[in-house]
């Protein structure tokens, strides 16, 4: 499965082939919302498949996508809810963020359970509650909000990346961290880094400070923008 197709079919499937997985057997793609950086390659990656994979999407996120005779079946849930896809058992959950119908997803298999949450302006309840007995964690530290402050982005881009619609700011991030990451996670990966408000190496810094010991229990991953990351095998 694929959660999102942010970048395009050629990235997407060159991506795929560097860990030696063929795009061709991808089986499903999870949306967890419409703006482009997480839908760009949706359509023509959908076109290449000939309509033959499923697109699992909120039932507000599938009236913005790009449907039309390129792509096949859309499968609409209602925020929150749960469903399989092959082996894997899905959930969904409402996040916090300027767009239609916006959901993180955990996926459990065979024991390990892996949690997506990003594009979210602030942590609520029911996050920490979806985050339980996880073994991976992605989480978004999207910005440093001195660098945003001072940052190149127009007043008006600012205020909605602050915004509780917004994304998550290193402080909210490593607040959670300290308070409420579950002590089964073993892999924490922090994602959705600025590459305009943010530096990988402050975020890992905070980070490592929130975990407050836990480090030999927890192994922290920065992902660096624009770059692949490792496979994380378990």
């Amino acid at each position: 499965m694929l959660v999102d197709a942010g970048l395009s079919r050629r990235e997407i499937t060159r991506r795929l082939a560097a860990i030696g997985e063929d795009v061709a057997n991808l089986t499903a793609i999870l949306i967890t919302h419409e703006h482009s950086d997480h839908t760009c390659g949706l359509a023509t990656l959908s076109k290449a498949r000939q309509g033959k994979m499923p697109v699992y999407s909120t039932h507000g996120t599938a009236r913005y996508l790009e449907w039309g005779a390129c792509l096949g079946t859309c499968e609409t849930f209602q925020a929150g809810c749960g469903f399989s896809i092959g082996d894997f058992d899905v959930t969904s959950f409402t996040i916090p963020h300027d767009a239609a119908d916006p959901v993180g997803f955990t996926l459990s298999a065979q024991g390990i359970k892996i949690a997506i949450a990003t594009d979210l302006g602030y942590v609520p309840d029911s996050l920490r509650f979806h985050l339980r007995n996880t073994d991976i964690v992605l989480l978004e530290a999207n910005h440093d909000l001195e660098m945003l402050r001072v940052g190149p982005y127009p007043w008006s881009v600012k205020q909605r990346v602050m915004s509780r619609r917004g994304h998550l700011s290193n402080e909210v991030a490593c607040a959670f961290i300290h308070d409420d990451l579950d002590s089964r996670v073993s892999t924490l990966i922090l994602g959705h880094i600025s590459e305009h408000n943010n530096h990988p190496e402050l975020v890992r810094n905070l980070a490592a400070r929130a975990l407050n010991g836990r480090t030999l229990l927890t192994r922290l991953v920065v992902a660096q923008p624009g770059e692949q990351s490792e496979v994380f095998c378990y």
